[in-house]
């Protein structure tokens, strides 16, 4: 069906689907007072609830992993379907008759993306059955000489792919599927052949663990297709940017342990997990990248603070430095810490687990360093260190390494490093990276730091993309007045006058709560519908993440009035002008008011305003509010 759902049909359904009952179906809720329900998160592991839910404002938010929204998203999220699917499902189960706008574009035919997942389900299994039968032998060699018994096989669910031609296409059809819902599925191709035959299969899940798709290696010399691997191609479930091996198996460990093991294959995975790691993942057919950095990053939680370590293992040859480098480069995506694992020998984790036992794999992830160090290491090794200039330009090549470090703390340390590294006394390391970071190389020098220049196969080079607005901390106590306003402003607008009693987007100096007053400012306050319409009104997704946290997180008053905003709002003013009035005196300190006495008197002038200010806002904000 192409087109878009009907605006008004879309609010009806978020009407009538009472989200408590919708998640009620997946979670167990009980009553946590101020009309919130709470249980354990379903998109986390957790042993003490932070999952929340407040039926006045359909909404759910998770304190724990971030995750939040209205029901539709919720109903996206948990059964993995698309936006529409979801509106489509919650309209069926409402009561609720769905009209299509056609707007010219192509869309997904209803309940063909379910059909696609029915389709991928009965698939493994048959898969899987053809692994015990006559043909199957050389999928049980396969295996044995990968190191893997029979149990690791149904663990996987380890699947064969018969080598007629019509097998599985002629199996599914006689279950009922239609020949539409398998070639969409990328199971049987256009002129009716098994897309995949003679091969070892692996079902490639997500988190719910519903199959999107598989990945399949050669095991017959005479293959027509001649690559060791190949995937399901692309559909509407199964995105090889968005998926993870294993991650039905490590999800709920991932976010326990807050670590996430990435593999390079599908029988490392394996290896991993029965050695122990049980947070290992493989990228699927591509390279690891930013989608699959923010899905791991979803499941490890991001509060805002460095939580949790992300360990990728590489072959220790130019390929895994190049792969390498290749990570550090997304390294902003992860609010986690980054680590490599590689062994010295050469030996891939499945190849380790075969030769020295499963402790030497558990070892491997245990011996991780930070891939910082890792990238620093092979970018000085590029250059020669028993001369002064190659030392020196050594230094210089790694200083973007240095200064890109999260945790300012650790700097220091770095360069001591990086001294040892190169061979030189530490302060003079300390100068050359300051002189690099103010006077960074042109970008046309003959030796580029930090970049990978693409094969002739590769796409040509994206733009960076924009920074994601960084998550506020909400213990910070310097930022309670904030978070305070924006609760009240966002779930009571109706407590503020027409100018927000003089609040001011400069007033906030955070950016993301600077980013959530801008968006709720911008739209008109109604009575009905205008979280929503903020939301819609939010372009970054974090801020949008946001503005879900601070509706459902109670206020500290139970019946707030319009004076309590007031007081809140000049608390607010409060600080900002507090930090005004610092800038000034910082700036009369450094000006001579002999030499420069216009303009010392125009700041002390100023200085004179401000504290006048600050003597009214502390006396209009000194009413019973607490900061929290």
């Amino acid at each position: 069906m192409a087109g878009r759902i009907n605006d008004e049909d879309i609010a009806l359904v978020r009407e009538r689907a009472r989200i408590d009952e919708i998640v009620g179906e997946y979670v167990q809720l009980r009553n946590a007072g101020g009309g919130s329900l709470k249980g354990l998160c379903p998109f986390h592991d957790e042993r003490t609830p932070s999952f929340q839910v407040t039926p006045s404002r359909g909404l759910f938010y998770c304190f724990g992993c971030g995750e939040g929204g209205d029901v539709i998203s919720f109903v996206e999220k948990i059964d993995n379907l698309t936006f529409v699917e979801a509106v489509q499902r919650l309209a069926d189960k409402v009561g609720v008759q769905l009209r299509i706008v056609d707007d010219g574009r192509p869309g997904i035919e209803p309940g063909l993306r379910l059909q696609i997942l029915e389709a991928n389900d009965a698939a493994a299994e048959f898969y899987h059955q053809q692994v015990g039968s006559s043909e199957g032998i050389i999928a049980r060699q396969f295996l044995d000489g990968r190191g893997f018994e029979k149990e690791a096989a149904e663990t996987f669910h380890i699947g064969y792919a018969p080598r007629g031609g019509h097998v599985l296409r002629d199996h599914l059809l006689a279950k009922g599927f239609s020949p539409k819902a398998l070639v969409s599925s990328g199971l049987v191709r256009e002129k009716g052949w098994d897309f995949f035959q003679g091969r070892v299969l692996w079902p490639i899940k997500d988190s719910g663990k519903s199959v999107l798709g598989f990945g399949a290696r050669r095991v017959y010399d005479d293959d027509r297709l001649p690559a060791k691997y190949i995937n399901t191609p692309e559909t509407v479930v199964y995105k090889k940017s968005h998926v993870l091996y294993g991650l039905d198996l490590s999800r709920t460990n991932i976010g326990r342990k807050r670590q996430a093991v990435v593999m390079e294959g599908y029988t490392d995975v394996m290896a991993a997990h029965l050695s122990g790691v049980d947070t290992a993942v493989a990228s699927c057919g591509t390279a690891f990248g930013s989608d699959h950095a923010r899905l791991l990053q979803r499941l490890m939680g991001n509060n805002g603070a460095l939580s949790g370590e992300v360990v990728f293992t590489f072959d220790g040859d130019a390929a895994g430095r190049k792969a390498a480098l290749k990570v550090y480069q997304g390294d902003s995506e992860f609010v986690s810490q980054t680590y490599v694992a590689v062994e010295p020998n050469g030996l891939d984790p499945c190849d380790l687990r075969i030769q020295h036992g499963p402790e030497a794999v558990r070892e491997l992830v245990a011996r991780r360093i930070p891939l910082y160090r890792y990238v620093m290491d092979n970018v000085v090794h590029d250059f020669d260190l028993d001369r002064a200039d190659g030392r020196v330009a050594a230094v210089r090549a790694a200083a973007p390494l240095v200064t890109s470090i999260r945790d300012s703390s650790l700097v220091d340390g770095y360069l001591r490093e990086l001294s040892q590294i190169v061979g030189m006394d530490v302060d003079e390391v300390r100068r050359e990276v300051a002189r690099t970071r103010r006077n960074p190389a042109p970008p046309a020098e003959s030796r580029p730091t930090l970049r990978v220049l693409p094969e002739v196969s590769d796409p040509a080079p994206q733009a960076p993309a924009a920074p994601s607005m960084p998550w506020p901390d909400p213990a910070d106590r310097r930022l309670a007045a904030e978070r305070g306003l924006l609760k009240l402003l966002l779930q009571r607008p109706d407590l503020f006058d027409a100018d927000w009693d003089l609040v001011e987007p400069a007033d906030f100096r955070h950016p993301a709560y600077r980013a959530v007053f801008e968006a709720a400012t911008s739209v008109p306050v109604v009575p009905e519908g205008w979280s929503q319409a903020v939301s819609e009104a939010t372009a970054d997704p974090i801020v949008r993440q946001l503005e879900v946290a601070l509706l459902v997180e109670p206020v500290l008053s139970a019946e707030p009035d319009a004076r309590y905003a007031a007081a809140y709002a000049a608390r607010v003013r409060l600080l900002s002008v507090t930090d005004d009035i610092a800038d000034l005196k910082s700036r009369l300190q450094r000006t001579n008011p002999t030499t420069d006495r216009g303009a010392y008197n125009a700041m002390f002038a100023d200085l004179v305003e401000l504290e006048a200010l600050r003597k009214e806002l502390i006396s209009a904000g000194s009413g019973s509010i607490e900061v929290q």
